[in-house]
């Protein structure tokens, strides 16, 4: 959450205005007591210091218990301060691999202060949050989509990446699993054809017709070294897997995703990195200096990069960037190249830093020509691990000059990714979406959910019998089959945080599955 990055700062300047303003607060039921005035003055110090990383936390969306016992102490260290009521706050004070600067060396306000924006967001927040409320009831169908296992097996499933490669015919499919660091490559009727050992989990690929370029996060839970890399396994004549030595690259936080292009224009292959970090982490593009060099530029030093496209947005020929990131300043940004190496960049959607953004795709469902983003939010692994009615699927439409406006929401509790395709062949675009925190003790069949476009933002969403069989952290769209239909491969990781109720078949279940479009054209 709380980033160390300066966004403009709002504040009122005088208390005695503030005051006058707004005497009274509604107060949840548990904080009657706390003064209104208490209240007031917590109201200004968040505006300071609360709105100096990320957008300004809205009280209403998370209730007092999750502010009191979740959010406000992983904030405390981030203002100096460690202890609090005789509580050691969470931390990684002591982690070696933060610079020592990283938290500040003295509070940057006083414990009255303190309790002051404790009694705001604990007053002011609502007691429980409001249930989902959809217009349509997810029903199950087994018209759209026919589930399809395969014979193989792990230990304990932990996929962390799943890829279609159509560059090949047949088609095969790429997995990588966490535990064991393996990739593995399986034929169209999912039969294993190689096997190959990573030294630590692989979460994005670049699939070319010989090689594949890996993006290995190095350590997979929440941290803040520098393990991860990028490196290059080659295909042989005979299809088998093996190391190459011509690419790689290391010393990167927690980088989640890769994407090629010539940035400078210089004629050479660069790499654009998401480097998710945890604390700390950046978005970075490696500048290819031949001979296996790269040198590290940072378009911006912060965490929670996690989904870029490579686009030339202004047409003028030069390769720009759209970006997701997800933690603290949670947003969608556009990097425009400058020519040379140089990016400008802007914020073009802005999220609150409760949200959980996790995904995001350009597709352009009004069909004129510019793209339209589809958003999804649902990380619920942080400070508040509980049931949000703003998570699920968002999309936003774009003005033609890059202004996007909301047009449609689709609670889902949990969302994680959201692929735009036209799954039924009708011309529009449809929507394929799993969770990775779905409400999986009352609406288990809710881990995936299928939406399809009847015209005018109008989504009608169905649920797939037997896609309860894991839990989905990666999902990719392709024509695994060949039949000219897009079909999707689903990834368990089946290991979940004590917040999760677990189901017991998840750890017997299968790796991945295939969602066989059977859609009659």
């Amino acid at each position: 959450m709380f980033f160390t990055k300066q966004i403009h700062t709002f504040f009122l300047s005088s208390l005695a205005i503030f005051l006058f303003s707004c005497k009274e607060f509604k107060k949840n039921h548990s904080h009657q007591d706390i003064p209104d005035s208490n209240i007031a003055k917590g109201k200004i110090l968040a505006a300071k210091y609360c709105q100096s990383c990320h957008m300004l936390p809205d009280p209403l969306l998370l209730d007092t218990k999750n502010w009191e016992k979740g959010i406000l102490p992983g904030m405390g260290p981030r203002l100096g301060i460690f202890n609090y009521g005789f509580k050691e706050y969470p931390s990684s004070r002591h982690d070696k691999d933060l610079d020592k600067g990283f938290y500040p060396s003295q509070p940057v306000l006083n414990l009255e202060e303190w309790q002051y924006i404790i009694d705001y967001y604990t007053s002011v927040s609502p007691d429980s949050l409001s249930l989902q409320q959809r217009k349509y009831a997810v029903k199950k169908s087994e018209s759209l989509f026919k589930v399809e296992m395969p014979v193989f097996r792990t230990l304990i499933p932990t996929t962390c990446l799943v890829k279609m490669d159509t560059s090949v015919f047949p088609h095969q499919l790429v997995v990588a699993d966490m535990m064991s660091k393996n990739v593995f490559r399986f034929d169209n009727q999912l039969l294993l054809l190689d096997s190959f050992k990573s030294y630590s989990p692989v979460v994005d690929i670049e699939i070319h017709q010989h090689d594949i370029i890996t993006c290995n996060i190095g350590i997979m839970n929440p941290n803040n070294g520098k393990y991860g890399s990028v490196s290059k396994i080659s295909i042989d004549e005979k299809g088998k897997m093996q190391t190459d030595s011509s690419l790689k690259f290391d010393k990167l936080a927690r980088p989640v995703q890769l994407t090629s292009a010539d940035f400078n224009g210089d004629g050479k292959t660069d790499y654009l990195v998401c480097e998710f970090g945890n604390l700390t982490g950046a978005l970075s593009w490696m500048e290819n200096m031949g001979g296996g060099k790269y040198d590290r530029h940072i378009l911006r030093n912060t965490p929670g990069s996690i989904k870029a496209y490579i686009r030339d947005v202004n047409h003028d020929g030069l390769p720009d960037m759209w970006v997701l990131f997800t933690q603290g300043e949670e947003g969608i940004f556009l990097f425009t190249n400058k020519g040379h190496g140089q990016f400008e960049q802007e914020e073009v959607l802005r999220f609150q830093p409760i949200f959980g953004s996790s995904y995001f795709e350009l597709a352009d469902f009004n069909n004129d020509g510019y793209p339209d983003m589809v958003y999804t939010c649902g990380d619920n692994a942080d400070y508040s691990p509980t049931l949000k009615p703003y998570h699920g699927i968002y999309i936003f439409l774009n003005d033609g000059s890059n202004h996007f406006q909301q047009k449609f929401f689709f609670p889902m509790h949990g969302c994680f990714k959201a692929i735009a395709r036209d799954f039924d062949g009708d011309g529009d675009l449809d929507i394929a979406t799993i969770s990775f925190f779905a409400d999986y003790t009352n609406h288990p069949e809710e881990s995936f959910v299928y939406l399809e476009n009847n015209g005018d933002m109008d989504f009608h969403p169905f649920s797939v019998p037997g896609t309860a069989s894991g839990r989905w952290l990666t999902m990719d769209a392709g024509d695994i089959d060949g039949d000219g239909k897009t079909d999707l491969v689903l990834g368990n990781f089946s290991i979940a945080p004590a917040s999760v109720k677990a189901a017991a078949g998840w750890k017997e279940g299968p790796p991945f599955i295939i969602l066989k479009n059977i859609i009659k054209e």
